[in-house]
């Protein structure tokens, strides 16, 4: 058994028999990549995340908006299980589905119900902190990984002293390549 087989079994093969789930803040997903200037590849998120955590079931929570649905048709093909808030709309119209009570819920439970053996948390917001905290107490967290980037995660996040790892840290594993533009002047890309 030589150096590459302990590499590719440190990394691959003992998380096969994990039994761990993923809680990701969707919008929080989408707006910390997106202030970084890049965009994940979600069957890349989703297999990254079962290669190098064992995460068997990843729950993505999202705010409920009709006009979406090719969105959560696509990330359900890329093998998540969306959790729907319903949205309400402020003054300006702009959508509003704020889905951390849900994601700390279904934690919780999970947790409770010995469900799964850890959990990964996607977020870089300070209000899982609690949840965050409760989770080490259980041991039952695996990571917390961080849409932003270092200077712009929450120090409450910091402050828990639980795993953090950064995506931009991580963005070559998983963002969206997009291709030259096609002959109608549109990017080409794809989330496979």
């Amino acid at each position: 058994m030589g150096l590459w087989f302990y590499f590719w079994y440190t990394e691959y093969g003992m998380n096969r028999y994990k039994k761990n789930f993923a809680y990701i803040d969707g919008n929080n997903l989408y707006r910390g990549t997106g202030n970084d200037g890049w965009s994940v590849d979600m069957y890349r998120l989703r297999r990254w995340l079962s290669d190098k955590y064992g995460v068997v079931c990843a729950y993505y929570f999202i705010g409920l908006v009709p006009k979406q649905k090719d969105l959560y048709t696509a990330l359900q093909k890329a093998g998540f299980t969306l959790i729907f808030k319903e949205v309400v709309y402020n003054g300006s119209g702009e959508a509003k589905g704020n889905c951390d009570a849900d994601l700390v819920l279904q934690s919780s439970v999970d947790a409770f119900e010995n469900n799964c053996d850890k959990q990964v948390l996607v977020t870089s917001d300070g209000d899982y902190a609690g949840l965050v905290k409760f989770l080490q107490t259980k041991e039952k967290l695996e990571v917390v990984i961080s849409p932003s980037k270092v200077e712009k995660c929450s120090i409450l996040l910091k402050r828990t002293d639980a795993p953090i790892v950064y995506c931009h840290d991580v963005r070559h594993k998983i963002e969206l390549n997009k291709k030259a533009p096609g002959k109608d002047g549109t990017l080409q890309g794809s989330f496979s």
